[in-house]
């Protein structure tokens, strides 16, 4: 599935505080949805995407929505995706929110700027994959290559003329926007020869700091200022790699594109045999140091044009403890999840089932019962060692439900003077 027949779909281009309408129109035969992620959506939830959560899908066939999306205080990167089942391993794009018309970046501006979209592939249709490891209760198929703008590069066979290409003029600075649209794991992203400076994140910016890689959480986004200063005989290796401290199965492949520099403003015809891809900063696939030594890096801007004001008070606790679990595999069936069980997530052992007769925010707006419970555990209902490798299949094994969370829920009235 694709948006307009494109992989990556449409970048979108905002200012601050603009509000978009985008018309979505379903031409597939399946269900979708379409979510703004990272965009706040202040008091209008309507557009925000999660299927059966804040709306009902756009019908197949010809279905249309037209989405309001409301920008507030993001600035920098921030992207969109198809937010049903996983249709977001092809659809989705990049959102680049620009600052406020008349207002300056709080860094030098850049010569130029272009989202890089890390991305999946398999060979085999999504929807088929989806069915066998929803059907199997195991781990689903490890894709076969990693994309850079849709491309695999020339790690892979067949797909070197292919592979994506920035072009950049030397003594010239670029504003590259990283964003992670893999399904479910970091990245490791290097430029051969070349430091990055990283300027901000998840639309905010950050106090700038130096790097020679990057790690990039699964639906992420990274700002980060390129210097183009090398020498223009030569070509670069952009690559990027998953990382995993995880015993699961992993793509193991590395992705690949190529930065080269223009002559006399003549872009010439860039080749990786003029590269040197050893000279690409990539770390080990399970180097958890690298990995954490970099996010320990991110600190707020917040200087008097971006302030970031924290709550010093918290209103309401609340103890949610996120795990994998394992379900009994039905009688009659076969699993593939550990010990012949069904993997499923939980949040305090409280695995989602999605209602499908309407979304929960619909009915939350329009008091529809029966639709969802409003008793979510605001603790988990047992303690023990939840970081322990060893644990009672009694505790592996979650509930089932779709409560929301219901505790504290106040109602104010203004009065009028």
């Amino acid at each position: 599935m694709t948006i307009n027949g494109n992989f990556p779909g449409e970048t979108l281009h905002v200012h601050r505080g603009d509000t978009l309408i985008v018309h979505v129109v379903n031409r597939s035969p399946h269900n979708i949805t379409i979510h703004w992620h990272g965009v706040n959506q202040p008091r209008y939830p309507w557009a925000d995407g999660p299927e059966y959560i804040t709306q009902c899908p756009i019908q197949p066939g010809g279905g249309k929505f037209s989405q309001k999306v409301i920008f507030t205080t993001e600035e920098g990167t921030l992207w969109w995706h198809a937010h049903s089942e996983w249709t977001r391993a092809t659809v989705y794009g990049a959102i680049i929110v620009y600052p406020k018309k008349g207002h300056a970046y709080p860094f030098p501006k850049p010569h130029a700027d272009l989202p890089i979209i890390f991305g999946e592939w398999w060979k085999q249709d999504i929807f088929e994959l989806f069915d066998d490891f929803r059907r199997s209760g195991g781990d689903p198929l490890v894709s076969h290559a990693i994309t850079i703008n849709g491309q695999p590069g020339d790690r892979y066979n067949c797909s070197g003329q292919d592979m994506f290409k920035l072009a950049v003029d030397q003594g010239k600075t670029y504003l590259l926007r990283l964003i992670n649209a893999a399904m479910q794991d970091i990245l490791f992203f290097s430029i051969a020869g070349h430091q990055l400076t990283v300027v901000g994140t998840d639309g905010t910016y950050t106090k700038p700091f130096k790097s020679d890689y990057i790690t990039i959480s699964p639906g992420q986004t990274i700002d980060v200022l390129l210097r183009a200063d090398h020498p223009i005989a030569a070509s670069y290796y952009m690559a990027a790699k998953f990382y995993s401290s995880a015993r699961a199965a992993v793509n193991l492949n590395t992705t690949t594109a190529l930065l080269h520099y223009t002559t006399n403003n003549t872009t010439t015809t860039p080749t990786a045999a003029a590269a040197n891809f050893s000279a690409v900063s990539l770390s080990a696939t399970a180097d958890t140091n690298a990995s954490v030594a970099f996010t320990a890096r991110f600190r707020s801007l917040a200087d008097k044009k971006h302030p970031v004001d924290v709550p010093q008070k918290a209103d309401t606790n609340l103890y949610f403890t996120l795990s994998m679990n394992a379900v009994p595999c039905p009688a009659g069936a076969t699993c593939a999840g550990p010990n012949g069980a069904r993997l499923a997530a939980s949040v305090n052992n409280v695995s989602l089932v999605l209602p499908t007769s309407m979304d929960v925010l619909g009915a939350y707006y329009r008091g529809i019962g029966g639709v969802y419970g409003d008793d979510f555990p605001s603790n988990p209902p047992v303690s023990f060692d939840f970081t322990n490798l060893t644990i009672p299949a009694v505790y592996r094994t979650p509930a089932t439900g779709n409560q929301v969370s219901g505790r504290n829920r106040r109602f104010y009235v203004k009065s009028k003077k």
